[in-house]
């Protein structure tokens, strides 16, 4: 009971136990601990930081590569190959194609940065803790100073902080990307930059806004998988529907299968019909499947070939008439009436 009270090895020293139990020397024992055994407690926990690393780098580079292969995407841009001759699909993948392949690897790709950083963190934060811990130091106060650390940045930093995990939720649900037409409610414009912290975008006069991430709300976007031209396009109540829908499918059909459009339109346009009694017009509803991005170029198409056939077949587009009364012609239209009385 002495010799073990007198022991110079603490408890889960091995080199220590084990050179004492051979040699029966304590200064050989504390010193074949000092020298061997914490080293190579030290190198030991160092490489298993270094391997858990290497292994949680390993799978976050697979989960990169798996996102970057993408599904949605690659079924948009199929439709968006098919066009109207024959519904054949071309081989050579289109301009839109190779923006939404791109920004599913740079949106991958910055996950993945993300991810390994914050393994990263982690691992090192551990590790270290455990490499204090085995050469002494007492880690009871840098782990309460940690967690009271820890809780003041919550507590000062909220909006920071509310920023970074809006940003990081933003960037892993690709709610918007880089060249996207958005609408952040105050600010609607083309994403410019997109950071963990702010978003920046320039809107349709060219001021250039910058979006706190945590203060977005609500996102609409207007440039993401597909989108769709609609127009209301209005005739005189005196024309004849049948007509007019027979003119507006061969239009958008004219659009549909022009070479210049291949890729553009991702669908065969349809007519949906009376949408509007107006005061002035019938509002006559046509829609188009495009590309994102496309659906105003193609509505301004559309419009312009609209407006040439309606002049060609005579069919009107109305404008806004009134009927004007004048009470000076109405007195004198009385008076005359009674003046024979």
């Amino acid at each position: 009971m002495s010799a073990l009270a007198t022991s110079p090895c603490e408890e889960g020293q091995q080199v220590c136990d084990f050179v004492l139990d051979q040699t029966d020397n304590d200064t050989l024992a504390r010193i074949s601990d000092l020298v061997i055994g914490k080293p190579s407690a030290l190198v030991g926990l160092f490489v298993l930081g270094l391997v858990i690393r290497w292994l949680a780098h390993r799978a976050v580079d697979r989960i990169v590569l798996r996102a970057a292969d993408g599904v949605l995407p690659d079924r948009v841009g199929r439709l968006s190959r098919i066009h109207g001759r024959g519904g054949k699909a071309g081989g050579a993948p289109t301009r839109t194609d190779v923006a939404a392949s791109t920004r599913r690897v740079q949106r991958a790709k910055t996950m993945g940065s993300l991810l390994k950083s914050i393994i990263t963190g982690l691992v090192l934060a551990v590790v270290g803790t455990m490499m204090l811990s085995e050469i002494g130091v007492n880690i009871a106060p840098i782990i309460a100073s940690a967690g009271i650390l820890g809780v003041a940045i919550g507590f000062g930093a909220q909006s920071l902080v509310k920023d970074f995990l809006s940003g990081i939720f933003m960037i892993f649900e690709d709610q918007y990307g880089v060249g996207d037409e958005v609408d952040l409610g105050e600010a609607v414009g083309v994403v410019e930059a997109v950071s963990l912290r702010v978003t920046r975008l320039r809107d349709i006069n060219g001021t250039v806004w910058y979006v706190r991430n945590g203060e977005i709300l609500r996102v609409g976007n207007m440039s993401q998988n597909w989108a769709r031209t609609v127009l209301d396009i209005q005739v005189g109540y005196q024309e004849d529907l049948v007509k007019v829908r027979r003119v507006l499918e061969d239009v958008a059909h004219d659009v549909w299968e022009d070479e210049d459009f291949t890729g553009r339109v991702i669908e065969e346009p349809s007519v949906w019909g009376v949408q509007d009694l107006g005061i002035d017009g019938i509002s006559v509803r046509v829609a188009l499947k495009t590309a994102p991005g496309e659906q105003w170029a193609i509505a301004r198409e559309m419009r312009q070939r609209i407006k040439a056939r309606f002049d060609h077949e005579g069919i009107e587009i109305p404008f806004p008439q009134r009927v004007v009364w004048h009470r000076e012609e109405q007195r004198a239209a009385a008076a005359g009436q009674q003046a024979p009385e």
